[in-house]
């Protein structure tokens, strides 16, 4: 895969929501060096990963399938966007057994620009309860019928693709046209991920965003 093409960093102490929602438009996403970088970049990935939505090409594993029939976790929407997005900017064990942990590509200057849209009812979160906990989440951006997805995390087995199944089926249920993943991971092929070419994606990006708001 292609290194992301960074764009001009901005000023760490301020995101405008405007200016995100713009780039974000444009096939664009801001990213930090880690949580305590003063600057932002922007990125646009070629090629872009894009999770399918019709039935037959998003895959979901047969033992995942059994896991969420079996309802040992609950899933709610928009519960709490900013605690979603502080549990996925925490420092993360780096494997199994492993006690080092990887750094996050969330700085403050990301958390509060998402927060603020968020705030306006564009940033939306997936979230899995157990026994009342909140042991996985995913948040994103919704913008006309496109969903922007940004990070995830799990602190349960089978947390964080529950959150993706429930979101896929949100979305293909509200007609969006385009779930965004950004990147190819392994975490995603199993779900089917399609990488396809920075054109390709702004033409499908700006049919999703003329459709008008769908969540």
């Amino acid at each position: 895969m292609d290194e992301p093409e960074t764009h001009n960093p901005t000023d760490a102490q301020r995101l405008d929501p405007r200016d995100l929602l713009a780039a974000l438009s444009r096939g664009y996403f801001p990213m930090a060096e880690d949580a305590g970088a003063l600057e932002v970049g922007w990125y646009r990935p070629d090629p872009r990963a894009v999770m399918p939505l019709d039935e037959g090409e998003f895959r979901v594993r047969r033992s995942l399938a059994k896991f969420i029939r079996r309802g040992a976790l609950e899933v709610r929407f928009d519960v709490d966007f900013a605690a979603v997005m502080d549990a996925c900017a925490a420092p993360r064990v780096a494997c199994p057994g492993s006690t080092q942990e990887t750094g996050t590509w969330i700085n403050a200057t990301i958390r509060d620009a998402y927060a603020q849209l968020a705030d306006h009812g564009l940033g939306h979160s997936v979230e899995v309860f157990a026994d009342g906990r909140r042991v996985g989440g995913l948040y994103g951006v919704a913008l006309g019928g496109a969903f922007l997805a940004e990070s995830m995390f799990s602190h349960r087995p089978y947390a964080s693709q529950v959150c993706l199944v429930a979101l896929v089926k949100r979305l293909r249920a509200r007609g969006f046209s385009l779930m965004d993943v950004q990147f190819v991971n392994p975490h995603l092929e199993q779900f089917g991920v399609e990488a396809i070419s920075a054109e390709a994606y702004e033409s499908r990006l700006w049919r999703a965003l003329g459709q008008g708001p769908c969540w």
